[in-house]
């Protein structure tokens, strides 16, 4: 099958600039990688072939001699045909992933996931731990099990047997990487040898298999500050996964999440809650008393004539303000409770009120009434 022209794979213009090339290969790649479209074999040639031909138009003398000859330019005899335009012997995946890494800045790892050269730095892991708000106001000490990846106690972290060392590959020179002269072009690839670590291990570690790293569930403790929100971050440096071959540990997230409660809703800093007030107390004037967030009660005067969702401030019974001595305010909405289950005489003592009432004692209801007869009235007309 004849290959597509390389400016029609890009989707580019032959006269495109380094710029352009760049950021379409940057938006082919990211849509074609293995890593987004596991198990897709058409996506994996698309990427391969994406791939071949940045590598050839990012290059100033291959793109000369590509756009004077086509592809007969890299083929075996000029033409011949059967050749690769990076040579026998050259795995493109090590050329993709070098584009990749260039183009991307190390952000995307290849879909074998093999980094070059030697230790290898170990993964960051993510712990999600959920909090009371109470702990997120007061702050707290919090022990946890993370299962990980540890340093191996056998060798020490090196994965050889104990008594050996790492030997420095003699074909890449401990570089983990070798170059291949293909005509007028230098191709590096991986080194076949050590592949790509830059060190043999003669005789690997029986304990770990020659990873430097075995599986321990740790126990750590966690700081959780006063005042964290809803998925805050808090960054353990150097307590995740141990790095191969005595790499450096990755960090371990610890990730926050605050259960609702029963009483309070919080908004940043402040804290609400609704209260049911009796109406008798809403109608005269009273004292109730309310839970605070620190686990203590707080008098609060209602005055009369209190309606529902009226709000009363306290002020500093709110949260505690990340990294500060601040607090915020905590707000209590009335909710003006109507009586149920009435005795008889609590029957006749309602009536009897109901009966003496007017329009100064219920000036909302009175209005209210008032203004939808002046509806009806403006209907008729």
């Amino acid at each position: 099958m004849s290959k597509r022209d390389y400016y029609d794979v890009l989707g580019v213009d032959r006269s495109a600039d380094e710029k352009a090339l760049k950021s379409a290969y940057r938006k082919l790649a990211m849509k074609y990688h293995p890593d987004q479209n596991q198990g897709d074999p058409a996506a994996e040639e698309k990427f391969k072939e994406v791939g071949e031909a940045y590598a050839i138009l990012s290059d100033a003398q291959q793109r000369a001699a590509y756009d004077r000859f086509g592809h007969a330019a890299f083929e075996n005899g000029n033409g011949a045909g059967g050749g690769h335009p990076f040579g026998q012997g050259v795995n493109p995946e090590d050329i993709f992933q070098d584009l990749f890494s260039q183009v991307f800045g190390g952000g995307f790892a290849s879909s074998g996931g093999r980094k070059r050269g030697g230790p290898q730095r170990g993964a960051d892991l993510r712990y999600d731990l959920e909090i009371t708000l109470a702990e997120a106001w007061a702050g707290k000490e919090e022990t946890i099990h993370v299962p990980q990846a540890v340093a191996c106690g056998t060798c020490e972290g090196s994965g050889c047997a104990p008594g050996y060392k790492p030997e420095t590959c003699e074909t890449c020179a401990g570089h983990g990487r070798v170059r291949a002269q293909q005509g007028f072009f230098t191709i590096e690839r991986a080194c076949p040898q050590c592949g790509g670590a830059g060190q043999i291990i003669e005789k690997p570690c029986k304990t770990c298999q020659g990873q430097g790293r075995t599986r321990k569930e740790r126990t750590l403790s966690v700081n959780i500050p006063a005042g964290v929100e809803d998925g805050t971050r808090i960054r353990l440096a150097g307590e995740g996964e141990a790095g191969l071959r005595g790499g450096p540990a990755g960090d371990l997230y610890v990730f926050l999440g605050i259960k609702p409660h029963r009483f309070f809703q919080r908004e940043a800093s402040n804290l609400y809650c609704r209260v049911p007030v009796p109406i008798t107390t809403v109608a005269l004037g009273g004292n109730i008393e309310v839970p605070t967030i620190d686990g203590k009660r707080m008098k609060v005067a209602v005055p009369a004539g209190t309606q529902t969702g009226q709000q009363f401030r306290l002020k500093g019974k709110g949260m505690t303000v990340l990294r500060s001595p601040n607090r915020g305010d905590m707000f209590v909405e009335v909710a003006v409770e109507t009586p149920v289950n009435l005795t008889k005489r609590q029957k006749e003592l309602l009536q009897e009120f109901a009966g003496d009432t007017n329009d100064k004692t219920n000036p909302q209801s009175s209005g209210f009434f008032d203004k939808v007869k002046g509806l009806w009235e403006d209907l008729k007309d």
